[in-house]
């Protein structure tokens, strides 16, 4: 029920203020587990890649955000629940470990999982080398990986901005990517990272940002 309101209010809400611009929403399998490995440059992304695709997808949040009391607490959690997120503990020493677990019960289902490679939002508008955990999960739960490249999120609200502005953005979806010549190999670290930088580099196809630090 919760779901529905992602699908039929938050998503015209956003198409009417946004006004976003959206390609390859058919490069999404049409059923089994996926995930989506986007760059990030702003808090909004994980509103904005979610509403804009065409099946359900999970994204890691703070536990907090789940936690609340009183109505404010209650309308926080409904938020993010309509929104597909999944609470995770942070400030955990397993916490690393536990965001796996939780994106792995997720593929496990056959549903779709999101990530940020990168690890954080940037702060310049460049794309980070990505950190090999997506390739990890790919590897593992042996499903196909569509990159995602979203563009002018970070002036609708750029990092350290409380509240939203109105701008205009875009989300290329990308065609799925397989690695067959890797599987049953996600425990190998020179796997996990070819499979990574190919990921990136399609990511950065999509987003049109320069690279840093690869």
């Amino acid at each position: 029920m919760v779901y529905l309101i992602s699908r039929f209010v938050l998503r015209p809400l956003f198409l009417l203020l946004f006004r976003p611009h959206v390609t390859g929403r058919e490069n999404l399998p049409a059923e089994g587990a996926f995930i989506l490995a986007s760059n990030h440059l702003s808090f909004i992304d994980s509103m904005a890649i979610p509403l804009m695709s065409p099946r359900r997808v999970g994204y890691l949040a703070k536990a907090e955000y789940f936690t609340g009391s009183g109505i404010r607490g209650w309308l926080t959690k409904t938020w993010f629940t309509a929104l597909g997120a999944l609470p995770v503990e942070r400030e955990t020493h397993r916490a690393a470990q536990e965001a796996l677990d939780t994106a792995m019960s997720v593929l496990r289902t056959g549903g779709g999982f999101g990530i940020y490679p990168e690890g954080t939002r940037s702060r310049d508008g460049r794309l980070a080398r990505g950190k090999t955990g997506v390739a990890w999960l790919a590897l593992t739960a042996d499903c196909p990986v569509v990159p995602v490249g979203i563009i002018g999120t970070d002036l609708i609200q750029p990092v350290g901005a409380r509240w939203p502005r109105l701008h205009r953005f875009t989300v290329h979806f990308g065609e799925p990517l397989t690695f067959p010549e890797y599987r049953g190999k996600a425990g190998n670290n020179r796997a996990r990272r070819e499979v990574t930088d190919r990921i990136m580099n399609a990511i950065a196809e999509l987003s049109g940002q320069e690279k840093a630090g690869w």
